[in-house]
């Protein structure tokens, strides 16, 4: 019941939206037909430029720059002058722009309205206009025509209006590209320009070879190659975590029997990469009506929610306080909660299919597919995309959940409520997945109108035809757009169950009942590692491809990541601090929590030495003297050889070396939670500078504010960005103890490097395809800050206890680096910054 009074509630808001904006597609008329009187035009002048920019882009930029100077004498010319939203203004504009043509044809896009200014003898019109080459399709924009061929772009100048007049200068800057005048009319040519003088439109006729790096990318989008890619990138990660998975297995046998988590992981591996390239290779859009896709896509979104199977106990850790220990209680615990999942998810399905054999009822034909439709027929194809789109949100909180909770990622507070109330839990998540589906429905909408209103910017109101045609083709393709949308970042759940398992496999004493660990362990064993480099070049190294441009190899980066950070630890493990000490060492110093508060104290006894050398060193003695203080530092040294069974540790490492080494946790586990805690925080002011250059670079905006689903993406991008940072600095936690390097900038550098050496490849690729090298390099440039700066805060949680002693944390951080050591931190610290700063002032030029 709950759960049909939000669905009913969800159709309510779908009711009024379709009605309402059916009854403004209908109250809205507009009369196209005009009499321009373009026999006034033949005195006009006209100068006109093409700029073609595709250096360092990834896709070609043709911009339109008009100039119209119209004869007083011409009737409509006084109402060039009028407001820009006057009915007389549009009538004229459209005139002298698009003539007999019919409004909205030309998706073309306009920085801003055309600039207009009167003289004695006439009206000029300054207009610019812009649009993209994105396939082999023909491309309108301004008074001209670019026909991209398999290896050559053909460019016209075919305005709609002032044909038979002779423009006064023509100019195509092709920058530096080959090119062949066919009409063989040009006036002048340059190795950048060709410029026509006092010609007719159709003598400007200009053959373009683009360099391979443009024509190759549009043909293999076009080719099925680009969805092989994907499929690789899909192949790869499933099987990925399956390896990781096993690999747990066999590192663990007694978790393996105590746990269904990997078993969890591997149906997921397999379900996720079959029903991917179901999507990619074998479900078409085009041949799939309404109909079809619903009777495919809401079973699909019911199966996978049905396979998640969340009311599944697995062997949580999440256990609640309150959860009983009778099997039939658990059992009929469990039963509530399938019961809620199931009806819900039954009902949602059936509403969606319900409008297929109710078709006559909503206005719309067998297939779904009208060409235009009622608001009637609308709310019956919202129905069905809002409950296909639902359907798949849900199925991926369902998995979700199941991976948090078996793997104890969970809050008991929450897995108690859900033990407790299951029906209650899932009307919230219901009510919240709902308002996610409106949002993303309200998005497409905004978008549909915000480009109906550019295409159709002269004309005064909206064609009821025309636009109930371009609500038709919105409804109808939402269900697809967005579940696709949806299942395009279902890897992120890859990377949540491979968190679970890392979680799962490292419990703290309290929550694995059984088994305590008198010692705590050094580092990540094998399996461990495999899945913290799993989760580093999912989130974090897969990111350099994206940059790149080459989406098609996802595949090849993911595996090149997780083998530039194995190879990086290989090298460098040895070399660490706490390895070059021994086991010997690490056994008797390290072992416990005990031990690791002597290690601390040891330390801080090593800092106070230092800074009575370095008073000593400046006359201050202050009563004591530099024997003293040699004795001070000699008994640390010792305390260190005598746990080294003789053999003496190297003589560059002391005290607070091997206490910064371990880092401010006594489990690495909790090291790489501390860790990531920071590197989200200092992400932050990163993220928003990644996306307020997207959001600045043209075509990125175009993708936000153009695509169904730009606004969406771009949101998750945000959430992105914001997970890798965590992640980097996570994997910098985890692997605090096994990366080289006395201080903790060694060890950040270190693991960036990891990241670098598969991006000097994607630099290759960037160079090779002449695009843009700047935001692979911002976003490296901002990593390697964001790993610093936590990097700096892990050494100064190391010593938060004796926080109290120094009045600030840069007096603290002052005397643990000592004032050469700080000069350092700070100055490469800075040295990052301002080649981010660098960077990112190339960008804006």
């Amino acid at each position: 019941m709950a759960m049909a009074r939000w669905w009913r509630l969800l159709s309510l808001l779908v009711l009024v939206a379709c009605v309402w904006e059916g009854g403004t597609a209908h109250a809205s008329q507009r009369d196209a037909s005009t009499d321009c009187v373009s026999d006034g035009l033949k005195g006009s002048t006209v100068r006109a430029t093409l700029r073609l920019e595709q250096r360092r882009r990834s896709v070609p930029w043709l911009i339109s720059d008009m100039t119209v100077q119209v004869p007083r004498q011409w009737p409509l010319a006084r109402e060039l002058t009028f407001g820009e939203k006057s009915k007389q203004y549009q009538l004229a504009m459209r005139c002298l722009l698009l003539g007999e043509e019919a409004p909205g044809s030309r998706s073309e896009w306009r920085p801003h309205h055309p600039e207009v200014t009167a003289t004695d003898s006439g009206v000029t019109v300054h207009y610019v206009a812009y649009n993209w080459i994105t396939a082999q399709n023909p491309v309108l924009v301004g008074p001209w025509e670019i026909i991209p061929t398999v290896r050559t772009w053909m460019i016209y100048l075919w305005p709609p209006t002032l044909r038979t007049i002779r423009w006064e200068r023509i100019e195509v800057d092709l920058g530096g590209l080959d090119f062949n005048d066919l009409a063989e009319h040009a006036s002048y040519s340059t190795a950048n320009h060709v410029v026509w003088q006092k010609k007719l439109p159709e003598e400007v006729q200009v053959e373009v070879d683009p360099p391979w790096q443009r024509w190759l990318p549009a043909m293999l989008s076009q080719s099925g190659l680009a969805k092989a890619g994907l499929a690789a990138w899909w192949m790869c990660a499933s099987i990925l975590m399956a390896v990781a998975a096993m690999r747990a297995k066999r590192a663990d046998t007694e978790t393996w029997r105590d746990s269904s988590l990997t078993r969890t992981l591997l149906e997921w591996a397999g379900l996720s990469a079959g029903v991917a390239l179901a999507l990619l290779l074998y479900v078409p859009r085009e041949n799939f009506s309404p109909r079809s896709g619903a009777l495919l896509y809401i079973p699909t979104g019911l199966g996978l929610i049905l396979a998640a199977r969340p009311w599944s106990p697995g062997a949580s850790p999440t256990a609640s306080d309150d959860a009983p220990d009778e099997p039939a209680l658990r059992a009929d615990i469990r039963r509530r909660q399938a019961l809620a999942v199931v009806a819900t998810a039954c009902a949602v399905a059936g509403i969606g299919l319900l409008v297929i054999p109710a078709h006559d009822v909503f206005g719309l034909p067998g297939n779904l597919d009208p060409s235009t439709t009622t608001p009637l027929g609308r709310i019956g194809l919202a129905l069905v995309g809002t409950a296909t789109v639902w359907l798949w949100l849900a199925a991926m909180v369902a998995w979700a959940w199941r991976f948090a909770r078996e793997g104890g990622l969970l809050r008991k507070r929450w897995a108690g409520a859900w033990e407790r109330v299951p029906a209650q839990c899932v009307f919230v998540v219901g009510c919240l997945l709902a308002n996610v589906t409106m949002a993303l429905f309200a998005c497409a909408w905004w978008v549909n109108k915000r480009r109906w209103a550019r295409i159709n910017w002269l004309v005064e109101q909206n064609l009821p035809t025309d636009y109930n045609k371009s609500l038709s083709i919105l409804f109808k393709g939402f269900a697809y757009t967005d579940l696709r949308l949806t299942f395009a970042y279902s890897w992120v759940l890859t990377g949540l169950a491979l968190l679970a398992l890392l979680r799962f496999r490292n419990r703290s004493p309290q929550t694995q009942g059984r088994r305590r660990f008198e010692q705590f362990p050094l580092a990540p064993n094998k399996a461990d590692i495999l899945l913290i480099t799993s989760l580093f070049a999912f989130f974090v190294g897969v990111r350099a491809a994206k940059f790149a441009g080459a989406s098609g190899l996802y595949g090849a980066w993911l595996v090149m990541n997780v083998v530039a950070l194995y190879g990086i630890l290989h090298i460098g493990r040895r070399r660490s601090v706490l390895s070059r000490m021994g086991e010997r060492f690490r056994t008797v110093r390290l072992g416990t929590e005990q031990h690791r508060h002597e290690l601390l104290k040891k330390a801080r006894q090593y800092i106070d030495a230092n800074n009575q050398m370095h008073l000593l060193n400046r006359g201050h003695a202050d009563g004591v003297t530099s024997e003293q203080v040699e004795e001070k530092l000699h008994n640390l040294h010792q305390w260190l050889v005598s746990a080294c069974e003789g053999v003496h540790p190297p003589e560059h490492i002391s005290v607070l070396d091997i206490a910064l080494a371990w880092g401010p946790e006594g489990r690495w586990w909790s090291n790489a939670v501390r860790a990531g805690r920071l590197a989200f925080w200092f992400g932050t002011p990163a993220t928003a500078l990644l996306l307020y250059y997207q959001a600045q670079d043209p075509y990125g905006r175009r993708t936000i504010l153009d695509s169904p689903t730009g606004l969406p993406e771009f949101a998750a991008n945000l959430i992105l960005y914001q997970m890798a940072w965590t992640v980097a600095g996570f994997t910098l936690g985890a692997l605090w103890r096994l990366l080289p390097g006395r201080r903790s900038q060694a060890r950040a550098g270190i693991l960036a490097a990891a990241y670098g050496l598969p991006t000097v490849l994607a630099a290759a690729v960037v160079k090779v395809m002449d695009t843009d090298p700047r935001p692979l390099l911002l976003y490296a440039a901002l990593l390697l800050v964001v790993l610093a700066l936590t990097s700096i805060w892990m050494d100064m949680a190391t010593f938060q206890e004796a926080q109290q002693y120094w009045p600030s944390r840069f007096a603290l951080m002052l005397s643990v680096y000592q004032m050469r050591g700080l000069s350092g931190q700070i100055t490469w610290v800075l040295a990052e910054v301002a080649a981010v700063v660098t960077i990112y002032n190339n960008l804006k030029h």
